[in-house]
């Protein structure tokens, strides 16, 4: 990635502000305004352009204090809350839309932008985002709990393009007749979405915050890239890349190839056995010594099913191999069997623009040492190779752990 900083000029002729460019990693890519805090265009708001960028758009994030006081980058001390607050006081939200239409203009104007831009926008930022779907010609807008959507619900009649929105439960600045206002006035118009996330505070996804929510944050992110994606794009063939993956993983057993798949700092984690790594040192090392190169001679995938989203793919197979070796990120410290292993596994891919970003992986470790002969499932609910026998075949026998207190329907 690379970025700078652009002159954006306003809509009024009234001067110039400055904005925060992000470019992703191609060069190019579709445009996206990412509309501030009320802490201005500061170090979180350029952490979160280059995480759009990393997506593959191409970010704008315009200075919208510029009429009070370029240039403000604060932080999160009681002091910059006081000075933050102020500058929300006295900001002009109607110039402010003004400016973010600018920054949209100013966005088209780039011949790194390839179509029509969209709106993201975080707290002040996210009733803009709420404002640009009304009075803008934003191709999508997404909003962060915005403050103050709820006094501006009677011009919701004007959004023409695909507006999502999210709430927080906890949030003291939208509290719960709010949120009901909101919700109920949109429940029912065709290009909005109002999700609202319990038991979380205001600003639950910016990283590192007081009130961060990961589970929320991450749900959240999904539920944007899915509109973005639909709207502007960028689209990649999720697919083939986690196919090529795979074969650079299981058939050319290559792990250079494998990285150079997978963004610059990815994990992968083996949720039965927590092997895997996080960050590319690490990663690589284990896939170097313990994965790659460690899986038996006869090992294969077979494909059940795979679902592809915006963002990632969850793929459904049967893992087969026969235990000839040891299997470090599956049976660690397990000598080599011989037996025959086969068990349904799923893979729950996400992609970060064109790039594999974590991989979890999923497997019954009970199944799998029942079939090396380490666990005797006599008085265990648990299944050896037939948990794989049943999922290719359906008309296999159900309940059979279950014994004598399955009574079948006569």
């Amino acid at each position: 990635m690379s970025s700078r900083m652009m002159d954006i000029q306003a809509s009024d002729k009234s001067g110039t502000f400055q904005g925060y460019v992000s470019l992703p990693a191609s060069g190019s890519g579709p445009g996206l305004v990412i509309a501030q805090e009320i802490f201005g265009v500061n170090q979180t708001m350029r952490e979160v352009a280059d995480y759009y960028a990393q997506e593959g758009y191409v970010v704008l994030v315009p200075d919208l204090f510029w009429r009070q006081e370029p240039g403000v980058q604060l932080g999160y001390t009681p002091e910059d809350w006081q000075r933050a607050f102020g500058f929300y006081q006295g900001f002009d939200e109607a110039k402010g839309v003004d400016d973010i239409q600018a920054s949209l203009n100013a966005l088209r104007s780039l011949k790194e932008v390839q179509g029509q831009p969209g709106v993201l926008g975080f707290c002040l930022g996210g009733k803009l985002a709420y404002l640009a779907a009304c009075r803008t010609d934003a191709s999508v807008s997404v909003s962060y709990y915005g403050v103050g959507i709820d006094k501006a619900l009677n011009e919701a009649g004007h959004i023409k393009h695909k507006l999502v929105l999210h709430i927080a439960e906890k949030d003291q600045f939208c509290p719960p007749e709010a949120q009901a206002a909101i919700t109920s006035a949109l429940a029912n118009h065709p290009q909005v979405e109002t999700y609202v996330y319990p038991g979380v505070d205001h600003a639950f996804a910016r990283n590192g915050g007081d009130h961060y929510d990961k589970p929320a944050a991450l749900m959240a992110h999904q539920r944007s890239m899915a509109a973005l994606k639909a709207a502007i794009g960028p689209n990649y063939n999720l697919s083939a890349l986690w196919d090529k993956h795979c074969e650079y993983e299981f058939a050319t057993r290559d792990v250079a190839a494998t990285m150079s798949t997978m963004v610059d700092e990815p994990y992968v984690n083996h949720i039965p056995t927590m092997t895997g790594g996080v960050g590319h040192k690490l990663l690589a090392h284990f896939y170097q010594n313990h994965f790659v190169n460690s899986n038996p001679p006869d090992t294969s995938l077979i494909p059940i099913s795979r679902t592809v989203g915006a963002t990632q793919i969850v793929d459904e197979m049967l893992f087969c191999f026969t235990h000839t070796c040891e299997v470090p990120w599956m049976l660690p410290g397990i000598a080599p069997t011989g037996k025959r292993v086969e068990i349904p596994l799923i893979a729950i891919v996400k992609f970060r623009g064109d790039k594999l970003y974590h991989e979890h992986i999923y497997w019954d470790q009970a199944s799998v040492l029942v079939q090396i002969g380490k666990l005797d499932p006599k008085g265990l609910p648990v299944a050896g190779v037939e948990t794989a026998h049943k999922l290719l075949d359906e008309t296999l026998p159900s309940n059979a752990l279950m014994g004598a207190s399955w009574k079948p329907p006569h």
